[in-house]
C-alpha cells in the first residue's frame, strides 16, 4: 500500500498528516527535514515503549538524529497536573530550546500532553505527533487540541498547538488490545455520523475486516476520518462553529468519563460511541430524525461488539441530575448553556444550544433505569 497524505491546510502553520505501514521504521527520514540541529526528544509512555520505543530510536539514530527518552506511566490518569509537571521538567533537564522537535509517540494521553507541555515550553516548540492508537491516529493527534484533565473536568487546561507532522503507522494498531481498538473505532465511526454518509454505509461493510486486521481497511478508514478533520479544523480551527460537530457524542461522554473516574470502566472512545447513540436518541425524541437513524447506530456499534448503552457500564452511575450537573462542567457551555450536537439524520449533525434540560434529564433517567433492571 502506498503512502497516504493529507494536508492540513493552516496557511504559515500548515502540515501533513501521512498515514501507511512501517512509517515509526522511517521515521528518522520523515522528521529530519524539519530539524535545524539533530537532536529529538521523546516522550511515550510504558505501554508503547518496551512494544515500539527501540525501532523508533533506531530509525532515528540511522539518520545521525541523538535521541533522549522519557517513557510516563500508561492511562489516562497521566493526563494531569503531576505528569505534565513531569514532563515539562524532563524537557527542560534535556535543555530543548525553541528550535527543536519534541515528539509525542503514543496514544490520545501523551499526545496531548506532550503537545500542551510543547506549548508552554519556552513559549512554545515545535513538535511531532507519532500516534500508536486507533483513535490518536484518527482524532486527537490531528488539529491542534492539547491539554491535560483537572478535578473539575476532562481538558478544561490546555493550547491550541499544531503539530509540525503527523505520522500514522498503521502497523503499530495490531499490537492494540482488542478493547483499545474498538474504544477508537468510536471516533471512527463518529465521522460519517456527523458528516459523511457513505463513509458510515462502508464501514457497515468494512468495519468488522478492519477489527480483525485489515490493514487495507484500516489505512482507509484512517485516511477518511483524517481528511474529514483536517477539512473541518482548517475551516475553524479554535472551534468557533464548524469544528464543534467533532464533539458528536462528547457532552454526555465526558460527563460520563468523570462520573467513572476517568478510569478502566469507560475508555474515552467507548464514552464517544455511547454519546453517539444517546445524541441520536435524543435527536429522535426532538423529532429531528426518524427512528431508523438511532436503531442503524445502535445495530452497528453492537455489530462491532462495542459498548452502546449507560447499561454496559459497569458498576453504578450518578442519577440523572447529577450527570446533567457534570455536563455543565464541560467546554461546550456557552453563556450557561449545554451545546449538543444533534442530527437530522446519519451524515447531517449540527451544533443545537437550545435543548432542553428536562428532556436530557428524561433520556438519562429511562437509560438509568434500564441499566438497574439489567
Amino acid at each position: 500500500m502506498e503512502l497516504d497524505r493529507v494536508a492540513v491546510e493552516l496557511g504559515s502553520r500548515s502540515y501533513e498528516v501521512r498515514i501507511g505501514r512501517g512509517l515509526i521504521g522511517q521515521a528518522g527520514a520523515e522528521i529530519a527535514p524539519l530539524l535545524r540541529r539533530r537532536r529529538v526528544a521523546v516522550v511515550t509512555d510504558e505501554t508503547v515503549a518496551p512494544l515500539h520505543l527501540a525501532r523508533l530510536e533506531a530509525a532515528l539514530a540511522a539518520q545521525g538524529i541523538a535521541v533522549s527518552s522519557l517513557a510516563l506511566p500508561a492511562g489516562e490518569g497521566t493526563k494531569g497536573w503531576e505528569q505534565f509537571a513531569v514532563c515539562v521538567e524532563w524537557l527542560l533537564e534535556q535543555k530543548v530550546e525553541r528550535r527543536d522537535v519534541v515528539v509525542a509517540f503514543g496514544g490520545g494521553v501523551i499526545g496531548d500532553l506532550v503537545g500542551f507541555a510543547a506549548a508552554v515550553l519556552r513559549r512554545g516548540v515545535r513538535f511531532v505527533q507519532i500516534p500508536t492508537t486507533l483513535l490518536a491516529q484518527v482524532d486527537s493527534s490531528v488539529g491542534g487540541k492539547t491539554g491535560i484533565n483537572t478535578a473539575q473536568g476532562k481538558n478544561l487546561v490546555g493550547a491550541f498547538h499544531q503539530p509540525s507532522l503527523v505520522l500514522a503507522d498503521i502497523d503499530a494498531l495490531a499490537t492494540l488490545p482488542s478493547r483499545d481498538f474498538l474504544a477508537g473505532y468510536g471516533e471512527v465511526v463518529k465521522y460519517g455520523l456527523l458528516g459523511d454518509a457513505a463513509f458510515f454505509d462502508w464501514l457497515e461493510i468494512n468495519a468488522p475486516a478492519m477489527a480483525a486486521g485489515d490493514a487495507e481497511a484500516r489505512q482507509y478508514a484512517v485516511r477518511r476520518s483524517v481528511e474529514m478533520k483536517a477539512g473541518i479544523v482548517a475551516r475553524d480551527e479554535t472551534e468557533e462553529g464548524e469544528r464543534a460537530l467533532l464533539n458528536l457524542g462528547h457532552t454526555f461522554c465526558h460527563a460520563l468519563e468523570k462520573a467513572t473516574g476517568y478510569g478502566e470502566r469507560l475508555l474515552h472512545g467507548e464514552g464517544v460511541a455511547i454519546g453517539c447513540a444517546l445524541a441520536f436518541e435524543l435527536s429522535q425524541r426532538i423529532g429531528l430524525c426518524s427512528q431508523e437513524a438511532p436503531s442503524r447506530v445502535r445495530a452497528h456499534l453492537r455489530a462491532m461488539g462495542m459498548k452502546v448503552d449507560l447499561a454496559d457500564i459497569a458498576g453504578d452511575l450518578p442519577d440523572a441530575d447529577a450527570l446533567v450537573a457534570l455536563m455543565g462542567q464541560d467546554k461546550k457551555v456557552v453563556d450557561g448553556k449545554l451545546r449538543f450536537i444533534l442530527a437530522r439524520g446519519i451524515g447531517a449533525a449540527f451544533v443545537a444550544e437550545d435543548v432542553p434540560p428536562a428532556l436530557v434529564r428524561g433520556l438519562l433517567a429511562e437509560a438509568l433505569d434500564q441499566k438497574s433492571r439489567r
